[in-house]
């Protein structure tokens, strides 16, 4: 893990380190805001947790779909090249209740399933036709270190002797992986809006034996509004 922090720290100094002093050297904060939509159930691994909770659970993994903010500072490098530094979060619960099992009262059964995801990112933009068009297409790569917490909260059912009681399990973890994006922005004066779509591939360990699932699967699109200040 500690080899794997080391990339976007590296990063994070080429942005500074290779910025040119000519007119290139433009800097803005963006700030973006919008949704993230997770995987769904048949393109995430039979390992991931909320898979094999589906199993007993009544609950949509379409829940999880939720609002997405966040901040970058972006460095042009050269007229068709861009770095950036950005941090976000994401946070969603979605409710759930046992299939087949009703407490002695006749109630449901009703647990909580939680996720939050905090990336931070280091990016490099391809710029193809430069900034100072009147729109700004743009494809880009990076790494991303997601800081995560996945917990559930509620009631629960023992299956060895089908006794009811409650209880939180949570994990929280930091787990590294590429993040690609692509978009536009339309600049007027020393500002820009635009859209951006982000992909984010990255998966974190879970101890078995608090959860019926070995990970939790980060992997997810987020669709973006972006808007920003030049400086």
């Amino acid at each position: 893990m500690h080899r794997l922090m080391i990339v976007p720290i590296v990063m994070a100094t080429l942005c500074v380190g290779l910025a040119p002093s000519t007119s290139f050297a433009q800097q803005s904060v963006s700030f973006h805001i919008g949704g993230f939509v997770p995987k769904g159930e048949d393109a995430r691994s039979r390992d991931d947790v909320l898979v094999n909770n589906l199993d007993f659970l009544d609950f949509d993994i379409g829940d999880f779909k939720g609002p997405s903010v966040g901040g970058e500072w972006l460095v042009a490098l050269t007229d068709n090249l861009e770095a950036g530094l950005g941090v976000g979060i994401y946070s969603r619960t979605s409710n759930a209740i046992y299939d087949d099992f009703v407490d002695s009262d006749g109630t449901e059964i009703e647990t909580d399933l939680k996720m939050r995801i905090v990336p931070f990112t280091a990016t490099v933009r391809f710029l193809p036709i430069g900034r100072y068009a009147s729109v700004v297409p743009y494809v880009g790569a990076g790494v991303g270190v997601f800081s995560w917490r996945y917990a559930e909260t509620g009631e629960f059912v023992d299956f060895s002797d089908f006794s009811i009681f409650r209880d939180t399990f949570e994990k929280t973890g930091t787990s590294t992986g590429p993040v690609f994006l692509g978009g536009a922005r339309v600049p007027f004066g020393a500002g820009f809006v635009g859209f951006e779509v982000r992909y984010q591939d990255a998966k974190g360990e879970l101890p078995i034996e608090d959860f019926f699932g070995s990970e939790v699967d980060l992997r997810g699109f987020s669709y973006l509004a972006t808007f920003g200040i030049g400086f």
